[in-house]
């Protein structure tokens, strides 16, 4: 599955968690996969795509975070071709 990670740095200060990054790297548990991120141009907020089939790793990596100023929010997403998918036998329903 993936999930969408919306870190939101507390006073849009993002240096402990980059500090902490460039020291110890992200550490992720076996079996989660970071995919890429994005950081808003506020320094606000990053958004980190990762994939894993279990979202109790996302939890246990988010609880190595603690304490550096920085909040979590995980959405699972579906990627667009797959909702496409899904969606393209309503698109012109047929009369019963």
């Amino acid at each position: 599955m993936l999930f969408m990670v919306i870190e939101r740095f507390r006073d849009q200060d993002m240096v402990p968690v980059y500090r902490r990054l460039r020291d110890q790297g992200r550490a992720l548990p076996a079996g989660l996969q970071y995919v890429d991120s994005w950081v808003e141009a506020t320094f606000g907020r990053c958004f980190q795509l990762m994939r894993c089939d279990d979202a109790r790793l996302l939890q246990a990596w988010v609880l190595q975070w603690r304490g550096l100023g920085v909040t979590f929010e995980i959405v699972p997403v579906v990627e667009s071709v797959e909702t496409r998918a899904i969606v393209a036998p309503h698109l012109d329903p047929t009369e019963p």
